[in-house]
């Protein structure tokens, strides 16, 4: 059986632990809050009911978002389950939501050289990217240079020069991330779902 926290459990622990991960004492939040130290105190440990000003404050104080302060803990799944979506010489999972951090997508992609005939064309689109090789070797083309990616390494580039990636001497598999700009270009391919 699990406990739920309640909003304003959540808000005290997220004071709390912000605090204590800039290294802060209760007295130096206090300050830069505009609170006594037996107001924040108080507050930390659910002896006193926040007021929306003291929100604000300890927001501030915090480097934080009234809203990220306040949000309500996020229901939706942890586990992402994945579904394959394939076309000729590739297959893709989406391992991130509509919701993830900033909007970036984040992929794997496999590559099976076997399924494709010729050299993928060259595209650009707005949007930057960047992959890491899990498995064999990657042939990223950027304009006229070519570059041979092995697994445990990564390449990072601006998705408007002209570009494409593809599998070299065997199957391979990337960990990709893009933007939000990448994500809907790749998305109008199909290659997300």
């Amino acid at each position: 059986m699990t406990q739920e926290l309640g909003v304003d459990a959540i808000i005290r622990l997220r004071i709390r632990t912000l605090r204590q991960a800039r290294g802060w004492s209760l007295e130096a939040l206090a300050t830069r809050a505009g609170l006594t130290i037996s107001t924040l105190s108080r507050i930390e440990t659910g002896n006193r009911r926040i007021a929306v000003d003291q929100l604000l404050a300890l927001a501030r104080a915090l480097e934080t978002t009234l809203d990220e302060l306040t949000a309500p803990e996020d229901a939706g799944e942890i586990i992402i389950r994945p579904q394959p979506v394939a076309v000729p010489g590739m297959t893709t999972w989406l391992l991130s939501d509509a919701k993830a951090l900033n909007g970036v997508s984040v992929t794997k992609i496999r590559f099976d050289p076997r399924e494709v005939k010729q050299e993928p064309e060259l595209r650009v689109h707005p949007g930057k990217e960047w992959f890491t090789v899990l498995l064999g070797e990657i042939k990223l083309r950027l304009g006229d240079r070519v570059f041979h990616i092995p697994a445990g390494q990564a390449a990072q580039f601006e998705t408007m020069t002209p570009h494409s990636i593809q599998a070299h001497g065997g199957s391979a598999e990337i960990l990709s991330i893009m933007d939000p700009a990448g994500r809907r270009a790749h998305s109008d391919d199909g290659l997300e779902s």
